[in-house]
């Protein structure tokens, strides 16, 4: 007997078990004939999840690689990630997150009734991943305290984060970062059929008081402040695919979700789904943590300088503004695309006033009758005046592109806009920063004296040794450049600059062509490019389909200059693309 089953497009996604009851001769007994699985499904024109490209479905549903964008905007970098959705076990898990999670909206999982609507799911999921109180998937350190579990930056895929967390009685897993939880929801999401991809943003405000607003405050010698507000060099989040049926949308489009747990002024949450094109037209009202999402792509930066703590000041600067690029792995390609535009519209466009006017209206609801122009009067208040307007141009431009262990070259580049003499006194500084904003070490720290004659231009050489940021770098490989004329000098400029500090690249050579259940073997190679040794060094090696879980091996010391080689057998368990990943870490990183 042949037996097919067609459920419904609005069948409640889970595991069933097929009984079939038999009658003969007046008995009557069931027989057990197996369970199956029912998903959401991208390419039935029935389902919420419905995605009419197969190139996109290829990609953000059947594709187990991904990439994550990280860096600052001026310098953006990249690393590999496995999302795994088709690893054995994965799809169990996933669906236990939906059991854990499922009294977060519902109160009650009797009906399950909720079950076959992906909004509610995508939130159930949006939850679990670190906002849950006791059976979170993953955390984030406090106070970048970490080493009481695994460092956020060491993870190279999302199915040992999983496996750890169901198999460690759903206790959650320590720690991540942005990048990780957005990556393992996009690994849950997929394996539940809906269609997701992870999304950077650059430049990301991080604000509590003012949602539109975000302030950063120097002081003298041009060192960050740790203040309320936080400017994010990068947040990663997740976009996923779907018609919402409460939006009354009779198509699918990309739904925003953000499951890193923000502050938002009534304690911290995750955010979402949030219609992408609701943001981008400031349509608030229409939807979940429309506000949140609206401000993490348009706040206005404000940089100042506090004086003896007391008295702040507003520098001429040229801020970029936030949430001016955000990203994602691109169709088929290793290349990133930009979909900016999804988010906003041009900058200084009609629409994009337009946009900008109606949510300021709903954010700030005193200025609900106000005009355009009392907003716009309301706004040019708060922004820093630009350099150009004291008369003085100033940018920091790379003069390399360093690796752990070079030094740092840098043109500083000045221009005299006026035809009069300009004699200054600039404090320079270099300070850690995380890629959350949070200010570390203030390590090197110089003034100069600059004369500028009438129209001239000058470029300054600058140089930071590695002997100098080396010992504290740690995890953080961003370091920000600061140059802050003198109070006393009239006008306050401020210049700055994010630096990325490359870490040095691990080679991984194949020796043998990879076959289905044949041994096959790997060369791991790794220069130690340091005028010091490394201590503590390990190297851990990952592959869906061709390990069944992470390889760590012990590489001990590495004197300078030394290179380690490792030859590694493994044999692919499973037919498909794999890549085999190769992530190396010591005391220094």
């Amino acid at each position: 007997i042949s037996i097919s089953v067609f459920p419904p497009s609005n069948a409640c996604i889970g595991r069933y078990i097929l009984n079939m009851q038999i009658t003969s001769c007046g008995h009557t007994y069931q027989r057990c004939l197996g369970d199956f699985y029912v998903l959401f499904n991208p390419w039935c024109a029935d389902d919420p999840v419905y995605m009419d490209n197969q190139a996109h479905r290829e990609e953000y549903v059947l594709n187990e690689h991904g990439i994550l964008y990280e860096g600052v905007h001026k310098h953006i970098t990249s690393r590999p990630w496995h999302f795994g959705q088709f690893e054995e076990g994965i799809l169990d898990i996933c669906l236990k997150i939906l059991d854990m999670g499922a009294s977060y909206h519902h109160g009650s999982d009797r009906d399950r009734c909720w079950r076959n609507d992906p909004v509610h799911v995508s939130m159930v999921v949006n939850h679990m991943i670190s906002s849950h109180t006791t059976n979170s998937i993953m955390k984030i350190p406090e106070n970048n305290d970490y080493l009481k579990g695994t460092k956020p930056f060491s993870w190279n895929g999302s199915v040992p984060i999983l496996q750890q967390w169901y198999n460690g009685r759903c206790r959650p897993v320590r720690y991540g970062y942005c990048g990780s939880l957005a990556s393992v929801m996009c690994t849950v999401m997929r394996c539940l059929g809906i269609p997701s991809r992870v999304v950077t943003n650059f430049c990301f405000p991080c604000s509590i008081e003012n949602p539109l607003g975000i302030n950063e405050i120097f002081d003298c010698t041009g060192k960050n402040l740790c203040g309320k507000d936080k400017l994010w060099r990068y947040h990663c989040w997740n976009e996923s695919w779907m018609a919402r049926r409460d939006l009354n949308q009779c198509c699918g489009d990309w739904q925003c979700l953000d499951p890193t747990p923000l502050e938002t002024g009534r304690g911290s949450a995750c955010s979402g789904p949030t219609w992408v094109r609701s943001i981008r037209e400031g349509e608030l009202d229409l939807d979940y943590d429309g506000q949140h999402m609206f401000s993490r792509v348009n706040s206005n930066y404000v940089g100042w300088l506090s004086q003896n703590n007391a008295k702040k000041t507003k520098f001429f600067c040229d801020a970029w503004p936030c949430g001016q690029h955000l990203i994602t792995k691109s169709v088929g390609s290793e290349q990133f695309e930009d979909i900016t535009g999804a988010y906003k519209y041009e900058l200084g466009s009609v629409k994009n006033k337009e946009a900008y006017y109606r949510a300021y209206r709903r954010i700030h609801p005193g200025y609900c009758n106000a005009s355009n122009c009392h907003i716009d009067r309301e706004l040019s208040s708060l922004k820093n005046p630009f350099l150009s307007d004291s008369g003085i141009n100033m940018r920091l431009k790379m003069a390399n592109c360093p690796m752990y262990g070079e030094d740092v070259q840098l043109h500083w580049l000045l221009e005299n806009l006026r035809g009069e003499n300009k004699n200054l006194k600039f404090n320079l500084s270099a300070q850690i920063v995380t890629y959350s904003g949070c200010p570390m070490d203030q390590f090197w720290k110089d003034s100069v004296n600059v004369t500028l004659g009438p129209r001239e231009v000058k470029k300054i050489p600058l140089c930071i040794s590695y002997s100098q940021y080396g010992p504290y770098l740690c995890d953080h490989n961003i370091m920000k450049v600061v140059a802050v004329s003198d109070p006393e000098c009239g006008e306050v400029l401020m210049v700055s600059r994010d630096i990325v500090i490359n870490r040095p690249p691990v080679i991984v050579k194949l020796l043998s062509q990879p076959r289905l259940k044949v041994p096959c073997t790997a060369e791991i190679s790794f220069c130690n490019p340091l005028q010091e040794d490394m201590k503590n060094c390990v190297m851990t090696l990952e592959g869906c389909g061709l390990f069944k879980e992470p390889m760590t091996i012990d590489l001990g010391t590495l004197a300078s200059n030394q290179q380690a080689r490792t030859i590694v057998e493994f044999t692919p368990y499973r037919l498909g693309s794999h890549r085999l990943l190769a992530n190396f870490g010591c005391h220094r990183f």
